[in-house]
């Protein structure tokens, strides 16, 4: 088969069969899963199909755009704080941020494929992907107070109307300092152990037990680059690492987190639950 017809092929079972892995598609078409993903990579090049920010055995879902909703039969594949979120403003149709605890604050930020972000008189607010715009404003004029449970961010991508300023919810601004003429024992010695292995791309922040930079780290799939923190405390708290993802977040970037001292219990749950976007590396 040419090219042309391969793709053509691939958008009528997409059409037919709604999100698809790559292995679905290969498997129909009788090719190797390795160049149907080239062809999908074209595709989604030409805007022709979309790619879903959920993973299903580490591979996205390649769907025809108007197929957003059919996503919702692949909730369960998300990580169960972000799966119990997904259920959640699909109930509510709409959420007002402040309103809801950290753990589904963070997991809105990363279920974009079903959480619309927005800003109503300075409110952060998320509406559910098939939620009405229209609908969701007069609820909010209507009812302040949308949710009865207090319930943090990815980026989320919307087409908004005039009355909806679309924003980056997890911009936390850092603080603009200084850097330090002389830099402490600790931070050359992690400037040092960083340069060894990767490239400071950028320095952020220094001081004496802390330093921030924008490294880049060689992988397989490329240069991956992150939001980097390095710190020598005892313990590394949840709100370290929280605060760490937030900055990271507003760029936005993966973040890294490298430490002399231990992660607490509730630090370690909070880098395993964002595990695809937080790191960690502990050095002596």
């Amino acid at each position: 088969m040419e090219s042309k017809e391969i793709q053509e092929k691939i958008i009528r079972i997409i059409q037919e069969k709604g999100p698809s892995l790559p292995v679905h598609i290969s498997n129909k078409i009788g090719l190797n899963s390795l160049f149907i993903s080239a062809f999908l990579a074209e595709l989604s090049s030409e805007k022709r199909i979309k790619t879903s920010n959920l993973k299903v055995g580490g591979s996205p879902l390649y769907f025809i755009p108007g197929q957003e909703n059919l996503l919702e039969n692949y909730y369960k594949y998300l990580h169960p704080k972000e799966a119990e979120t997904f259920l959640l403003l699909k109930k509510k149709g709409i959420l007002k941020d402040s309103e809801q605890d950290p753990a589904i604050r963070v997991a809105l930020r990363s279920i974009r494929d079903f959480s619309i972000g927005f800003k109503f008189n300075n409110e952060i607010y998320w509406r559910y992907l098939t939620f009405p715009e229209n609908e969701a404003l007069s609820l909010i004029k209507g009812k302040p107070k949308i949710s009865i449970k207090k319930s943090e961010n990815i980026k989320n991508q919307t087409k908004t109307a005039k009355s909806i300023e679309f924003i980056n919810p997890l911009a936390k601004k850092e603080r603009v300092e200084k850097k330090e003429k002389n830099k402490s024992k600790f931070v050359e010695a992690i400037i040092k152990a960083i340069t060894e292995k990767y490239r400071i791309i950028e320095e952020k922040t220094c001081k004496n037990k802390e330093y921030k930079c924008i490294l880049e780290i060689k992988s397989e799939l490329g240069p991956i680059k992150f939001y980097t923190q390095a710190k020598d405390k005892k313990i590394i708290t949840e709100s370290d690492v929280k605060n760490l993802l937030a900055e990271a977040q507003s760029i936005p970037l993966p973040a890294l987190i490298i430490h002399t001292g231990k992660l607490s219990k509730k630090a370690k749950e909070y880098i395993e639950t964002y595990s695809s976007i937080l790191k960690n590396k502990k050095i002596n």
